[in-house]
């Protein structure tokens, strides 16, 4: 079991955790995903490390960014 912690920016409301959660939560091997809206942190839980890179493109394709 693996977990990761990122910084999204850009989400304002619940409606962007949701769609960071969705697209992350899509990535192959992901069993876990929690965004804090307030912190923007994000928590990524997986059988094996995932790539940096794809997370990164997940949450770019919900509309915000890593930091």
């Amino acid at each position: 079991m693996s977990t990761q912690t990122y910084t999204v920016t850009g989400m304002t409301c619940q409606h962007c955790v949701a769609s960071v959660t969705e697209e992350v939560s899509e990535l192959a091997g992901v069993t876990g995903v929690d965004v804090d809206l307030a912190s923007g942190a994000l928590s990524v839980t997986s059988d094996q490390p995932v790539p940096d890179e794809a997370v990164r493109g997940a949450v770019e394709e919900a509309g915000y960014a890593l930091t």
